[in-house]
């Protein structure tokens, strides 16, 4: 049957148990799940709600919140709560009573409202999870699964899990990834990707070559692959049991309770191993040690310069804020083309600044030119080019086509970057702070005002007393326009112009 036939055959099976099935709520957690198999959400569960343990209790399969209202279907470490494996990163199910997992061959997660968000399409007998945190779906009969999580990993890898060629790491937020070419290890930013976009691509930014320093790679011998050992070390192979590549962890060759590779938020490739007597996980590897390495460390049209702990930005007259230094328009990706197709500053402006350089620059590519002009000129006519760096030194153009993330300072003002913004991007004014500030500050001045006022009114009332209570008998005599004089009339009236007395 056709993945295509096998999915319609999916969609007819879960309208059917979304009526004739029930839904088992467990007091214990089972260590396999056979056919026949449903649960739901339950509202009590705050966080996650187990449904499937390993035989060392040390992991568990269930339903993870995410965003108060979404669910997802993680495998967890169960004594930290740490996601090590997520069905379907990029589509969520909704944490309602109305929403289902069941096996019936294939382990499936179904939302009313949006379908089929995820399933393993498989013809099994039977769901566990290994003691090495890897979900498989089993037949009796047959010693290889049918399907394994280990095949398909999220953001993390766990000890002795292969990863090949043909998979990634993803990042939670979708901007980075993992992979691997024929000989090197390769940290990727992603353009557009997970927008969808048409023109997406991929940046490289870190890459560590294999040194084949115990063994050979041998074209003809196939693809590498990686795997954390338990032994320490993040190792890429071939054929052979011999890494033809090490990279050393903190506890290189020491004991550890179980070692783990995430691809973190800011892009890092970063090692932990969890630590059972302080239940919490170490730090034992980054790939980037070095702040301005990361891909987008000071955000859109951001400057880090090396050795220093601060961002800024590459327009002087902007203020840096996590995320940039500009508020874009929500249109950053795609060609900078005017309406008619032809590519002109009436859609963008220039932004030129010196001392500058791109980040990465020994991984990207550059033409030689012989002049400033020159440089710029390769970007000014191209509808996908952002920005262009030039050396006078050596010569060298970096054409950038992709959207300007954060760029390096150099004490070498013969390096020039030349920019596009948006005109629809505003700057992070300087000015408007201080008008904040400003503002601020009169506003607290009232409320102080106010504040003073309203005590010296009160302790004129109670000084008054006697009078006010004389002036209230009298209130219907001649001269109704007497108490206009008095003590506490006054102190409303200064107050009730500018606040301030």
């Amino acid at each position: 049957m056709s993945s295509t036939h096998h999915l319609h055959f999916t969609i007819i099976l879960v309208l059917f148990f979304s009526t004739k099935l029930p839904c088992f709520v467990n007091t214990s957690i089972p260590q396999q799940l056979l056919k026949g198999f449903s649960s739901i959400p339950l509202s009590s569960s705050k966080s996650f709600q187990p449904l499937l343990i390993d035989p060392t209790a040390n992991f568990s399969l269930g339903f993870l919140r995410h965003n108060q209202y979404d669910l997802k279907l993680a495998v967890v470490h169960t004594p930290s709560s740490q996601p090590l494996w997520i069905a379907n990163p990029t589509r969520s199910a909704s944490w309602a009573d109305t929403t289902r997992i069941f096996f019936n061959g294939s382990l499936v997660l179904w939302d009313p409202q949006k379908g089929v968000t995820w399933s393993t399409a498989t013809y099994g007998e039977r769901v566990v999870l290994l003691n090495t945190s890897n979900l498989q779906v089993q037949k009796q009969n047959k010693a290889t699964p049918l399907w394994e999580s280990f095949h398909f990993p999220t953001n993390t890898l766990v000890q002795d899990q292969n990863f090949t060629s043909n998979m990634s790491l993803l990042s939670s937020n979708a901007l980075y990834s993992l992979r691997l070419g024929d000989t090197f290890m390769g940290l990727y930013a992603n353009y557009g990707e997970e927008k969808g976009s048409l023109l997406s691509k991929r940046l490289l930014y870190w890459k560590h070559t294999a040194l084949e320093a115990k063994a050979t790679i041998v074209e003809s011998e196939g693809p590498i692959y990686a795997r954390v050992s338990t032994k320490g070390y993040i190792g890429m192979y071939q054929t052979s049991s011999k890494p033809v590549d090490v990279q050393k962890f903190n506890s290189f060759q020491q004991t550890s309770s179980f070692l783990l590779l995430r691809l973190e938020l800011d892009g890092n490739l970063k090692g932990y191993y969890w630590d059972s007597t302080k239940s919490s996980w170490l730090l034992n590897y980054q790939a980037i040690t070095e702040t301005c390495e990361l891909p987008n460390p000071c955000g859109s049209y951001g400057l880090c310069t090396p050795g220093q702990s601060s961002c800024s930005c590459l327009d002087n007259r902007a203020r840096f804020e996590p995320g940039g230094c500009f508020i874009q328009n929500g249109n950053e990706d795609g060609e900078l083309c005017a309406g008619d197709g032809i590519a002109g500053e009436n859609g963008y402006r220039i932004l030129r600044r010196n001392g500058v350089e791109p980040p990465h620059k020994a991984l990207l590519e550059q033409v030689t030119t012989s002049s400033l002009e020159e440089c710029e000129g390769l970007c000014e006519k191209n509808c996908s080019c952002w920005g262009a760096l030039y050396s006078n030194g050596t010569g060298f153009c970096y054409v950038l086509d992709y959207p300007i993330g954060t760029m390096l300072g150099t004490g070498d003002e013969s390096k020039v970057g030349y920019f596009k913004v948006r005109k629809g991007a505003r700057k992070r004014n300087r000015v408007g702070v201080i008008f904040g500030i400003v503002v601020g500050v009169i506003f607290g001045t009232v409320v102080v005002g106010v504040g003073i006022c309203a005590v010296r009114w009160k302790r004129m009332k109670k000084v008054n007393g006697k009078e006010e209570e004389e002036e209230e008998e009298n209130w219907a005599g001649p001269g109704p326009y007497k108490n206009l004089g008095s003590a506490s009339f006054r102190s409303i009236e200064m107050c009730s112009g500018s606040g301030v007395q």
